[in-house]
C-alpha cells in the first residue's frame, strides 16, 4: 500500500508539473491562432514602401500570456522580433484583468472570471490571484522588466518620451515603443486612489469597461445598456486632466454618448469594426463614427472574423474603406489588431506588409496608407499624452 501511494503521489506531482510546464502554452496556442504564419512576401517596391512607414498598432494583449515579449516563439501573434519584422514602430500593450466565463458579444454578467484560472495556471505572483489591480500592475512590471533587458524596447509615458523615441528611431531602426493600456478600469477596483497607482505604473490609455458592466459604466456586452456612473464620470475627467487617452472600445452606446458630451478631446476606439460592413454590438455605428471624426479621434480596425464578418485581409480593408467613404477622409482610420486577444487573425504582426499591399491594391493612395498605418494614431498620441 505504501508503495502504491508513493507511485500515485509521484504520478500526481508529475501531472501537476506537466500542467504548469505545458498547459499555459497549449491554451495560448489554441486561443490565439493565425491563419497564415508566413513567411510573408510582397513585391519588392511595396516592401520598400512599407519599410518607410511609421506604423502604430492600437491594441495587443501580449502581456496576458506567459511568454517573453523579447523572444520570438512559434505561436501567439506578437513579440518584439515579429514587431520588428513587421515594421511596427509603436505598439499599445493592453492589460486584461477580468473576463467572464462563457464570454460572448451579446450579454455577459460580471460575476464570473476566467482570467483567474489563467493567472494561477501561469504561476503569476499570489498577490495577483484575487486582485484586478495587482494583475494590471504585474503586467506593467513585466513590460518594464523587458524594457530593462533590451536595447530595442522603449516605454512611452509622456509626449517628450514619444518625441525622443521618434528622434532615436531615425538612427535605430530596430527600436520599438510600447504604450501601456488597460482594457476595463475595473482594474481600479472602484477606488480613484488606484487610478493614481495605475497612472504612476505607466498606463496611458484606458477604457471604462470590457465585456461586462462595472462600477464605471455599461458595456456593449453587458446587461444594463447604462452609461457612465458618477464614478465613471470622475474617472473620465481625471483621464482628461492627466493625459491618459480614453479608449471607447467595448463600451455601451450610451457610455460613448456620455463621453462625447462630457469631453472635447480626441478619443481612441482601440480595436473593433464598423456596423456598416459588419453589424453587431462590438462595432461602431455610422453616427458614432461621424461624432468621433468631428473631434479628430481614431478608430482602430481589428483583424478578426467576429468584427469583420469575414476572415480575410480584404474584410479589414472594407471596414477602412467604409470609414473613408462615410467621413470623406482617411484621417480617423488606424490599426487595432487585437493580436493575442484570443482571436484568430489572417497574419501575425510580422505580416503587416500584406495589409499595406491590400490597401494599395484597393485604391488607397500612398499618403492614405501612411496616415492609416500610423500617422493618424501618432497625431492623437502627441495631442493627448502628458
Amino acid at each position: 500500500m505504501k508503495r502504491l501511494l508513493a507511485w500515485l503521489g509521484t504520478i500526481l506531482v508529475l501531472c501537476i508539473t506537466l500542467f504548469f510546464l505545458f498547459g499555459p502554452r497549449i491554451v495560448d496556442n489554441r486561443m490565439n491562432p493565425v491563419v497564415d504564419r508566413g513567411p510573408y512576401e510582397v513585391p519588392a517596391d511595396i516592401q520598400a514602401f512599407h519599410d518607410s512607414l511609421l506604423i502604430v498598432d492600437l491594441h495587443a494583449d501580449q502581456t496576458l500570456w506567459d511568454r517573453d515579449v523579447l523572444k520570438r516563439v512559434g505561436y501567439g501573434q506578437v513579440d518584439l522580433p515579429r514587431l520588428q519584422e513587421g515594421g511596427v514602430d509603436i505598439q499599445v500593450f493592453s492589460s486584461v484583468t477580468k473576463s467572464p466565463s462563457g464570454q460572448n458579444y451579446q450579454e455577459n454578467k460580471g460575476d464570473t472570471d476566467r482570467i483567474t484560472k489563467l493567472v494561477i495556471g501561469q504561476l503569476w505572483p499570489v498577490r495577483t490571484w484575487g486582485s484586478l489591480l495587482e494583475r494590471a500592475l504585474y503586467q506593467s512590471e513585466k513590460l518594464h522588466h523587458a524594457e530593462a533587458r533590451s536595447q530595442d524596447l522603449f516605454i512611452v509615458r509622456t509626449r517628450a518620451d514619444l518625441e525622443q523615441f521618434l528622434a532615436n528611431r531615425r538612427h535605430e531602426p530596430t527600436l520599438v515603443a510600447g504604450i501601456l493600456a488597460i482594457e476595463g478600469m475595473h482594474a481600479m477596483e472602484a477606488d480613484l486612489a488606484n487610478f493614481d497607482r495605475l497612472y504612476d505604473a505607466g498606463f496611458r490609455m484606458a477604457s471604462t469597461t470590457h465585456f461586462f458592466d462595472n462600477a464605471l459604466s455599461g458595456s456593449a456586452h453587458g446587461q444594463s445598456g447604462a452609461g457612465l456612473t458618477m464614478l465613471g464620470k470622475e474617472m473620465i475627467d481625471r483621464q482628461v486632466v492627466q493625459g491618459m487617452m480614453i479608449d471607447v472600445a467595448h463600451i455601451s452606446p450610451q457610455t460613448l454618448d456620455d463621453i462625447l458630451s462630457r469631453t472635447e478631446v480626441p478619443l481612441v476606439f482601440s480595436h473593433g469594426g464598423v456596423q456598416g460592413t459588419c453589424p453587431g454590438p462590438r462595432n461602431l455605428s455610422d453616427e458614432h463614427i461621424l461624432a468621433m471624426a468631428e473631434r479628430g479621434s481614431v478608430i482602430g480596425i481589428g483583424y478578426w472574423p467576429e468584427v469583420m464578418c469575414g476572415d480575410s485581409i480584404s474584410d479589414i480593408v472594407a471596414a477602412m474603406r467604409h470609414i473613408r467613404d462615410l467621413t470623406e477622409s482617411v484621417e480617423n482610420i488606424a490599426l487595432g489588431s487585437d493580436f493575442d486577444g484570443t482571436v484568430q487573425t489572417p497574419f501575425d504582426t510580422a505580416g503587416l506588409a500584406l495589409l499595406t499591399e491590400a490597401l494599395l491594391t484597393d485604391g488607397f493612395t500612398r499618403d492614405d496608407v501612411r496616415a492609416i498605418m500610423g500617422e493618424n494614431a501618432l497625431r492623437v498620441f502627441l495631442n493627448t499624452l502628458p
